[in-house]
């Protein structure tokens, strides 16, 4: 890389110049526009005017809710969507109604819409020769049609159901006439439509409709029919008799099985007590019988008699005796009784057994008369069935056929569409717009004519001027961004070049350039680096971005020398790896910290050296710091992958690189001005904080490496 490369061939555009030239030829830019301006107001003058109007149609349903067919009651919205709405917008310019349109308006009479008509003998010139087609081969109906089509502009208004119609014409009248004409003709073809489909269906439904009779009367008949040979008597609810019957004796069944199991159990309840000698009184049927409760009376009032004699009366007294006697025999009349109850409900459970019997006769009797009316009930269903889809069917045809009689009779089929703005006569014409043509036709030779100017002086050269550019000496930064292909050159004084109108006197000596250590060169401290087997190099400039050229020196001096090199640019400003990068913003370290990158995304290559770097990125700083800890771990990988890392770090503090500091470490400071105070103050800190050997470098006097631009790095 060469230190200095003058450019003095490099050349800036003068716009002022430019400007300039172009003033100076006002009087002819402006003459030129006045011309072009007073042409295009000679040819609007001479161009006939152009009128248009529209008209507006609006698809709608103009069915009244109660005019509408039964069905359609419930919807009161247009059927048509938007591709319903495109058909429409096609039929309006259909051949059939600009035909019935043009017929109605005589308009092949009209040279206008007839180009065969009044040709110019230009346009003749043309046609003899066969350069233009001659319109006369063409039937005249389709001609008008074609410049009709021409002139014609139908389309939808965009989110609605409305239909313009727009048409042009050097007639304001036409021009007006022609689109309700089109319009008008449109609603009556609509209407026509209608009224043939309505015409269709009703020729279609009467024959259906007595065809249909036909089928009603025949499937009725069927139905009668095969009632009368099936015997199926219907009872209520619509269901068969014997169907009936067998549920109604089913239900008595129950009700007579209940009824046995109960006198049974009340039998042998009663049979029990009276075989064990128990009293009979808890029983029920005991207790309501009457004859029982009076005997018991009798008994109690015995009882009570003879407990009244006894207080008086001896117990071999005679009257005593047969009051006992008596007592006696109402007991055994009770217990006897007792015998009679259970008589009786063994007969009234004998009784039910035997209507029990009874009944499961019947019962099964009616259970087959039951299944043979079961199938048939199938086959009847099915006849009626078919009769009833056949009835329902003819009650809608005929529904639909009156309806459609009726409207037809009384001519009621509007069409679902309404004229809601007819065309007026326009009273301006929309073609030419005189003032809009000459403003723009002298706005527009003004615009060229001025660009023809200034391209004139870019052709000519006199809009260039040599480029300005300050050559400042062993600035750091500017030997990094030098071209590489003059490496003999050696870096010029550092000093501004004063004009030489200056007065003598007034000029001020050049700066002296500070003699350069040896030893702190970049070459020598790259030697130290190598010789130790550093694999890590920490560059602290206190001075700032000035500085900073070091650590790109270092990077590209190892990289000659195949050592695997990469740049961790961690200033603030990016003044490290801008030199690397052309001063593109890209991926860096930021983005790896704040995970928007990977390692591949942000490591790239110096197209001056074989060294690569990790600029400072451009991501959030202070989305990056939070993830700080991550940088150690981020710089041992970079050491597994390359033979030495450099880290600029700026003007940073002895705290600040604690953590980058590992074994095997070289700590740089950059220095451009020994004389700086900062130089001392940082230098101090870091021995005080631990770190004694302490490597100086200064990028003042440096040569660039001598790879060629553009090389590549595998």
């Amino acid at each position: 890389m060469a230190g200095v490369n003058k450019l003095d061939s490099d050349v800036d555009i003068d716009l002022a110049s430019l400007f300039v030239s172009v003033w100076r030829k006002k009087g002819r830019i402006l003459l030129g526009s006045l011309l072009a301006a007073g042409l295009a107001y000679g040819v609007a003058v001479t161009v006939s005017p152009k009128y248009n109007a529209a008209t507006r149609i609006l698809i709608e349903t103009r069915e009244s809710v109660f005019t509408r067919p039964g069905q359609d009651k419930a919807d009161d919205k247009p059927l048509l969507d938007q591709e319903g709405i495109k058909s429409q917008v096609e039929l309006i310019g259909a051949a059939d109604v600009l035909r019935k349109v043009s017929i109605d308006n005589k308009l092949e009479t009209l040279p206008e819409f007839d180009p065969a008509l009044n040709m110019s003998l230009p346009k003749r010139i043309l046609v003899l020769v066969g350069l233009v087609n001659d319109p006369n081969t063409i039937p005249a109906e389709e001609r008008t049609l074609v410049v009709m089509r021409q002139k014609l502009k139908v389309f939808a208004v965009e989110n609605s159901r409305v239909i313009v119609v727009e048409f042009s014409s050097k007639d304001p009248l036409l021009a007006a006439k022609i689109p309700n004409d089109i319009a008008t003709q449109y609603l009556a073809i609509q209407q026509a439509a209608k009224n043939q489909s309505n015409s269709d269906a009703t020729e279609w439904l009467g024959p259906e409709i007595e065809t249909l009779q036909e089928k009603v009367k025949l499937a009725e008949a069927k139905v009668a029919a095969f009632r009368s040979q099936s015997d199926l008597l219907m009872g209520q609810n619509n269901s068969a008799l014997a169907t009936q019957q067998l549920s109604e004796l089913s239900s008595e069944l129950s009700r007579v099985r209940a009824a046995r199991t109960n006198a049974e159990a009340k039998a042998e309840n009663v049979r029990k007590l009276l075989e064990g000698g128990a009293s009979v009184d808890t029983l029920p049927d005991v207790i309501s019988s009457n004859l029982i409760q009076r005997l018991r009376e009798r008994q109690v009032q015995l009882k009570a008699e003879i407990a009244e004699r006894s207080t008086t009366l001896l117990e071999a007294h005679p009257t005593l005796i047969g009051l006992r006697s008596q007592l006696a025999n109402l007991e055994k009349q009770i217990a006897g009784e007792g015998g009679n109850i259970l008589n009786g409900l063994k007969a009234e459970a004998s009784t039910a057994a035997l209507r029990e019997r009874e009944l499961l006769n019947d019962l099964n009797g009616l259970k087959a008369e039951s299944s043979r009316v079961g199938d048939e009930e199938v086959e009847l269903r099915a006849l009626e069935r078919e009769a009833n889809s056949q009835r329902e069917l003819l009650e809608s045809y005929l529904t639909r056929y009156r309806e459609a009689s009726s409207r037809s009779d009384g001519n009621y089929l509007p069409p679902d569409a309404r004229v809601f703005s007819r065309a007026l006569v326009p009273g301006e014409p929309y073609f030419p717009k005189k003032i809009p043509i000459v403003t723009a036709a002298f706005a527009g030779s003004l615009l060229l004519l001025s660009l023809i100017e200034m391209l004139k002086g870019l052709f000519s050269g006199r809009a260039f001027k040599p480029a300005n550019r300050v050559m400042i000496a062993d600035d750091a930064v500017s030997q990094v961004e030098m071209s590489r292909t003059a490496p003999d050159v050696q870096p010029e004084p550092s000093a501004v070049s004063v004009p030489s109108t200056v007065p003598e006197e007034t000029r001020k000596p050049a700066p002296q350039k500070p003699a350069i250590d040896p030893e702190h060169t970049v070459k020598a401290i790259c030697d130290r680096l190598v010789d130790r087997g550093a694999s890590r190099a920490i560059l602290v400039s206190p001075e700032g971005d000035e500085a900073a050229a070091s650590a790109v020196l270092i990077a590209r001096d190892l990289a000659d020398r195949g050592l695997r090199s990469i740049l961790l640019d961690l200033t603030s400003g990016g003044a490290a790896s801008n030199p690397m990068v052309d001063g593109f913003a890209l991926p860096g370290i930021t983005n790896l910290l704040a995970s928007q990158a990977q390692f591949r995304d942000i490591i790239h290559t110096d197209p001056y050296s074989a060294a690569h770097v990790i600029p400072n990125g451009t991501a959030d700083p202070a989305v990056a710091m939070r993830a700080v800890e991550r940088l150690p771990i981020i710089l041992s990988a970079l050491t597994t992958a390359y033979d030495i890392v450099i880290v600029e770090c700026g003007p940073a503090d002895a705290s600040g690189i604690a953590r980058l500091v590992t074994p095997g470490a070289e700590i740089i400071l950059s220095v451009v001005d020994p004389a700086d105070p900062s130089i001392v103050t940082s230098a101090a800190a870091l021995q005080d904080a631990g770190y004694e050997d302490i490597l100086l470098v200064t990028p003042v006097g440096s040569l660039a490496p001598t790879s060629e631009p553009g090389r590549s790095v595998a």
